[in-house]
């Protein structure tokens, strides 16, 4: 989405000037041709309004203690918890997600899912944008847009004067932001809008919000004040359309940073304080609870960052204090939408870059056992939870299986495409999408387009 600075001198917070950032976004529009884009989605009539949240669990949550527990297997695989009942039958979860055992009715989980890599960048990659392209530890680079990107470019906002992607309180993979949920070459204006900040904070606001020093919304209100901000650039412009879009682009932009709507949206502080104690008074719930206003003032793709799921030893306290923080928000978000009336119009997703090893290690990370820690799980990409529900889904439903030691799908194996793909037919967008590289060749932006029909 947009990064705002209308003032003279201001730098953006990755660094780069107005012009180094006006550049990037004309040479993503030049690329891929995005004023005929633009034009065809305000012609296509569609009138969609489904939006999402994903929860992004940085750093690889484990399915075997969480959504897929394998009481039967040997206690090295197991783990440290035995499952409980939830309100859906054979929907046995975790007995840290009391909460969510009562819900389940309201989502469904994927336990099938795989991408075979235990690399933190290679799986990043693969799950928000779908591709490989040879991206790892050793060469972390972004080489294809996230999937919000496309959201964005794609769908736009829902409502006038709010960004259609947004990151809360930023959007980030293994620590690189906006790292693979990034544009790419689809350009920088496609990059998550990031809150910043602490939502569980009484002084919090939203910083990017601010008008640079020596403006004000008066004079921005004055059309010839703004347009002078972006005149040497116009002038540079050639004749095929791209200055409209650019256009387009601008007035999306004075209307996030002027109009109410954005500032309604990000006042936290206008929630009742028993909702926000249902999410959680802490910076996970109340980025979650942000992240509903969001999407019900207009936002279409809103990403909530929750980091530190790297748990190599040390996994039983870590997951007794990780744990029913999530179970809160994830009972808060669903229930809150459904008391809202919200449920079926916002997709929620709450998942990671890969899962943990079935077999549990002796917590000494290659030294003598325990010389760590307790107890943990490595990196694990062959068996892999997604959550899904809201925006339609179907809830309680479990989609595919891992075999009875939880390193392998057993049955309906699926890849990154075909949860993209059910995301993408859930907000609107075709899935057999394509865009065009730098080279002028055309992409399919996902390998395989095919959505998982038990879920729609």
């Amino acid at each position: 989405m947009f990064q705002l600075d209308l003032g003279r001198s201001g730098r953006y917070c990755d660094g780069m000037n107005r012009r180094s950032f006006l550049k990037l976004g004309m040479a993503g529009l030049g690329t891929l041709g995005l004023p005929q884009l633009m034009k065809a989605r305000a012609q296509s009539g569609n009138t969609r309004t489904t939006s999402a949240i994903l929860i992004w669990l940085d750093g690889g949550p484990g399915h075997m203690d969480m959504y897929d527990m394998k009481p039967n297997a040997p206690s090295e695989y197991a783990g440290i918890w035995r499952p409980v009942r939830s309100r859906v039958p054979g929907m046995d979860i975790t007995p840290l997600f009391p909460k969510q055992a009562r819900i389940t009715n309201l989502f469904s989980v994927v336990r099938s899912l795989h991408h075979n890599t235990g690399d933190h960048f290679a799986a990043g990659h693969r799950m928000l944008t779908t591709k490989d392209m040879g991206v790892s530890g050793v060469n972390q680079q972004q080489r294809f847009p996230g999937i919000g990107a496309f959201v964005s470019r794609e769908a736009g906002p829902r409502r006038r004067g709010m960004p259609a992607y947004v990151g809360v309180p930023y959007a980030a993979s293994i620590g690189l932001n906006p790292g693979y949920f990034g544009g790419h070459m689809l350009g920088a204006h496609h990059n998550p809008f990031a809150t910043g900040g602490d939502p569980n904070s009484p002084n919090f606001s939203v910083q990017n919000l601010n008008l640079a020093q020596g403006l004000s919304v008066e004079r921005l209100e004055d059309r010839r004040t703004l347009n002078s901000h972006f005149d040497s650039m116009l002038r540079s412009l050639d004749n095929r359309g791209t200055a409209d879009a650019m256009d387009r682009y601008n007035r999306e932009a004075f209307e996030f940073v002027t109009g109410p709507a954005a500032r309604e949206a990000f006042n936290i502080n206008r929630e009742d304080p028993r909702l926000r104690d249902r999410y959680g008074r802490h910076n996970w719930g109340q980025s979650t609870l942000l992240a509903r206003r969001l999407v019900e003032a207009g936002s279409t793709f809103v990403t909530v960052h929750l980091g530190g799921w790297d748990h190599h030893w040390d996994l039983e306290p870590s997951y007794n204090r990780l744990l029913p923080i999530v179970d809160s928000l994830v009972y808060g978000l669903f229930t809150d939408l459904q008391e809202r009336g919200l449920l079926n119009d916002v997709l929620v997703m709450l998942g990671g870059e890969f899962s943990r090893t079935p077999r549990m290690n002796d917590g000494g990370n290659g030294g003598p056992p325990r010389s760590m820690g307790t107890p943990g799980r490595d990196h694990w990409g062959n068996a892999m939870f997604w959550l899904m529900g809201g925006g339609g889904v179907r809830g309680g439903t479990l989609v595919g299986s891992s075999d009875r030691l939880g390193e392998r799908p057993h049955t309906r194996p699926l890849t990154p495409s075909n949860i993209h793909a059910t995301i993408y037919q859930i907000l609107g967008i075709d899935p057999r999408l394509q865009v065009m590289d730098p080279s002028g060749r055309p992409v399919n932006v996902l390998d395989d387009p095919t959505p998982i029909q038990e879920l729609l």
